[in-house]
């Protein structure tokens, strides 16, 4: 996979060894791969990219305001009681009326009402991009989750099998005098021990790879080593910084306290008068109910008329609804405003969090490292001690356990380490399909939707009954904790455990 920006100049150039192991005859799937399946059906984003098309419709909404109207209106009646005195009163009438309107002056109402619908689909499109980011930032901690209870998997088992052979060799020794029962009770304890503490981090394993498929859409296959995450930044001031001007989640809020200054507009504009040129066409029938000639006159049995002109609409009091609008325009700035300072707030703990966890997470990698090399040196002088009789079953077991614990915290440190320093940079605004590579398909552009839709005016059409794009994940099986591949090197303990085990009785210590 290659990570890169056109904005800060990302670029791939190595890798790190983060959890990796040795190559199978399989191709391994690639953080890329799994960014890109996420990308193309994950229901989150394919959610949120049909949330941004339905905010498309807003503004040609708002813009029908402002645009002419024809309407038709048509009524056939039949009078079952005649007046006595009315020698004309038609048994029947049909008449149609055909109405034009065009809106001449609305007050600023649907200026304003576009202006707010475009703002909110510019906001659109930043929340698009921080769901886009937030749910490459889920990928990453799905793929690296994986990847990290594999290798715990792996170490535990490869830590059931020494305390194993240890038993068998401690039994050995019991059946030969060499060793005490409470020598045997021991390696009996921590083996069982370590058989339970396997059996939890497999749960673990198969929990994480079905999180990978709920995030994904496929289960995890063979997964490769994640490339490097290159030009972190070298303060927490300096993503910061970058964050304020680049965060989409700010950026949204900020687009979104914009369209509600256009809201008050619409608003105010309640209170103002309306022109209109109209021009209106009537057509009547009486069914044959009336006479065609009275009083010497002809009477037609049907007309027509044509009446043309301008409408003023001037409200005058309308019960304070108009004031009642105004203000509750200006609450919801008020509240917009408020939610934008509340998100800046949450966007900087955001990044000056991850970016602590990150170099946090390098000072434990620096420091787990130097304990495993330590812990397995301490067990290699201890086996070879107990060789010597000067060191106990016990002090073996505890070795033993030291340095599966520093091998469990260094592979749990790269891993907090690689997803800080994602989540570092999706908070600083560098985490869309872009800038992550995902470009060898083709990328939703949310602009093509909005450009298709905010000019039509056709009152009939539609993009027809929507089907889900992201697919179902029940037809895939069930995950299991097997792992079919070999330890890092630098994870395995390539530790002598072959000398044979004695009671250390002639220990100092027991002397």
């Amino acid at each position: 996979m290659t990570i890169r920006t056109a904005r800060v100049g990302l670029s791939v150039a190595a890798t790190i060894p983060l959890v990796c192991f040795t190559g199978t005859a399989a191709p391994a799937e690639t953080l890329r791969d799994a960014l890109q399946k996420a990308y193309a059906s994950n229901p989150t984003i394919t959610g949120q990219r049909a949330a941004q098309r339905a905010t498309d419709e807003t503004v040609p909404i708002a813009r029908s305001g402002g645009l002419p109207s024809l309407s038709a209106n048509s009524q056939a009646t039949e009078n079952v009681v005649q007046a006595n005195n009315n020698f004309l009163n038609p048994e029947r009438l049909a008449n149609g009326q055909l109405q034009f309107s065009v809106p001449i002056y609305q007050g600023g109402s649907v200026r304003n009402a576009v202006k707010a619908a475009e703002t909110r689909v510019e906001a659109g499109r930043a929340t698009l991009r921080n769901t886009e980011a937030t749910t490459f930032t889920n990928v990453v901690a799905a793929y690296m989750n994986v990847l990290r209870d594999e290798a715990i998997v792996g170490l535990n088992q490869q830590n059931v099998r020494v305390l194993d052979v240890n038993l068998r060799a401690s039994r050995d020794r019991f059946q030969v005098g060499d060793l005490t029962r409470t020598d045997v009770a021991q390696s009996e304890a921590r083996l069982a021990l370590a058989r339970a503490q396997l059996q939890s981090v497999e749960a673990q394993l198969i929990s994480s790879r079905e999180n990978y498929i709920a995030v994904v859409g496929t289960p995890p296959g063979m997964l490769d080593q994640p490339p490097v995450i290159p030009n972190l930044p070298s303060s927490p001031s300096q993503a910061v910084d970058v964050a304020l001007d680049r965060n989409p989640q700010l950026l949204a809020a900020r687009k979104s306290a914009d369209a509600t200054r256009y809201d008050i507009g619409v608003a105010r504009a309640t209170r103002l008068p309306r022109v209109a040129a109209v021009t209106s066409g009537t057509y009547f029938n009486y069914l044959g109910s009336v006479p065609s000639v009275a009083n010497g006159q002809r009477i037609p049995g049907s007309g027509t008329a044509l009446t043309t002109g301008f409408q003023l609409s001037l409200p005058l009091f309308q019960g304070g609804q108009p004031a009642a609008r105004v203000r509750q325009a200006e609450a919801g700035r008020g509240q917009a405003l408020e939610v934008l300072t509340a998100t800046e707030r949450a966007v900087v703990s955001q990044t000056r969090s991850a970016y602590a966890i990150w170099q946090s997470s390098q000072q434990v990698i620096a420091s787990s490292e130097a304990a495993v090399n330590a812990n397995k040196l301490s067990l290699e002088g201890v086996r070879a001690e107990n060789s010597v009789g000067t060191r106990t079953i016990l002090d073996i077991l505890n070795a033993e356990q030291e340095l599966l614990n520093s091998q469990v915290t260094l592979v749990t440190a790269r891993r907090d380490a690689y997803v800080a320093g994602f989540a570092l940079i999706a908070a600083m605004g560098n985490a869309e399909a872009r800038d992550l590579g995902l470009d060898g398909g083709s990328l939703y552009d949310p602009t093509i939707n909005y450009q298709r839709v905010r000019g039509r005016i056709g009152d009939f059409g539609g993009d027809g009954e929507p089907t889900p794009i992201a697919g179902t994940t029940r037809s895939t099986p069930a995950q299991t904790a097997i792992v079919n591949r070999p330890l890092d090197p630098a994870l395995d303990s390539n530790v002598d455990r072959s000398p044979a085990l004695t009671t250390g009785k002639s220990s100092p210590n027991r002397q």
